[in-house]
């Protein structure tokens, strides 16, 4: 079990950790694990009952895994066009990790939300990875000068475990000291805490009461609370429509928190339609949240699609468009005032929303994948890099990404 303590490796200075505004920060998934990595997963969020080859594959990029060493990389059943085997990474490797860190400085990203998944924090090997991979962005965010916060994902989470969630809480900061870590992403004077799955309306389990407890937990406890919360909340959430639940109680909720930050993966699917979301949502999202005194924090994704992991969904459901859908969202989030944004998804392979280095040459075979249709791996890198620019005004907006 990997055992939580304070950070006190090197620091260098880069981003200002001190504020959301002018940032672009990207969700950082660390979900994968390979067999032979330490994990004791085996195959996770690579395959299907833990096997990885044809017929079992869930992924539809496949990782670029050109710049790793040899420790990093781990051997698959999957082959290259030219009968060469195809590698993968695992997030369980310290290396591997920091390295990502590492291209976030390069690229000029200011840094991440480190995904915490609650059911996850259950299992004790889950709960291993979880922490694992906390540690070793917490080092990548201190070494590279980017800035980390923790977001819980309550996606899964059963009623009545809300409890759960505020143990594993009171365990990371009693015993890593988060709000003290030079990297630690803050806003307005407090460090930053993500909760993310609060008033969707797909069937969850767990309540909008347990939702405000766990913010009132974290914002106003004695000993464990002070933070800034931002909420994961459904796209329909101002107007309670589409994916939201009707229940008016939500926005008693939300007004608890701090940021509204809702999601939008998969709801527009092109520069055009992402306009149209731009102005009908965003614009009036941002208004909203003038109005009662809360930050606003839009998602944007360079693409969507999960046809390994869903097959009755095609290959490629929702195109990037070598970028100009990506694009499209920071031009359009600039133009109605958005201060800060969210890239969706750092490493995401599993429904087809990275922007890490992917492979223009992955296996062949049973299994279709995508890529980043010619351009180099790293483009989306540079261009959510572009993004931030953007956003603060040292670039101007155009069509097309240059």
């Amino acid at each position: 079990m990997a055992r939580l303590q304070p950070y006190s490796g090197p620091s260098v200075a880069g981003v200002d950790p001190g504020s959301m505004i002018g940032k672009v920060l990207c969700g950082y998934q660390g979900w994968f694990t390979a067999p032979g990595d330490g994990s004791g997963r085996g195959w996770t969020h690579y395959g299907r009952r833990n096997r990885f080859e044809p017929g079992y594959c869930t992924i539809d990029l496949w990782p670029d895994v050109s710049e790793l060493d040899e420790d990093e990389k781990f051997a698959t059943p999957f082959r290259h066009a030219d009968g060469s085997v195809a590698y993968v990474f695992s997030s369980y490797h310290r290396k591997t990790v920091l390295r990502h860190f590492q291209w976030m400085q390069q690229y000029g990203i200011d840094g991440a939300f480190v995904q915490r998944f609650a059911t996850e924090t259950r299992h004790p090997r889950n709960l291993n990875l979880c922490n694992t991979v906390l540690m070793h962005a917490r080092e990548g965010a201190n070494r590279f000068g980017r800035a980390y916060a923790v977001m819980y994902d309550l996606s899964g989470m059963p009623a009545g475990q809300i409890e759960h969630v505020m143990d594993d809480w009171r365990s990371l900061v009693d015993r890593m000291q988060l709000g003290k870590d030079p990297a630690y992403l803050h806003q307005d004077g407090k460090p930053v805490v993500a909760v993310w799955g609060v008033g969707f309306n797909d069937g969850r389990k767990y309540t909008l009461d347990e939702c405000e407890r766990l913010i009132r937990f974290l914002k106003h406890d004695p000993q464990y609370g002070g933070w800034t919360v931002m909420l994961g909340v459904p796209t329909g959430w101002r107007r309670l429509e589409r994916d939201s639940v009707r229940d008016p109680r939500l926005h008693e909720v939300i007004r608890q928190a701090d940021i509204v930050s809702p999601w939008t993966v998969g709801r527009y699917v092109s520069p055009r339609t992402a306009a149209e979301h731009a102005d009908r949502f965003w614009k009036e999202d941002i208004r909203w949240c003038e109005d009662h005194g809360l930050l606003y924090l839009p998602v944007v994704f360079p693409g969507f699609s999960w046809h390994n992991l869903k097959p009755e969904f095609p290959l490629d459901q929702i195109p990037r468009r070598q970028g100009r859908f990506l694009w499209s969202q920071y031009v359009h989030a600039q133009r109605v005032g958005a201060t800060m944004i969210y890239q969706a998804m750092f490493d995401e392979i599993d429904e087809g929303t990275a922007i890490f280095k992917c492979t223009n040459d992955p296996p062949v075979g049973e299994h279709p994948f995508l890529t980043y249709e010619g351009l180099p791996s790293d483009y989306y890198l540079r261009l959510t890099g572009m993004g931030g620019r953007l956003l603060r005004g040292e670039i101007e907006a155009t069509e097309h990404p240059r």
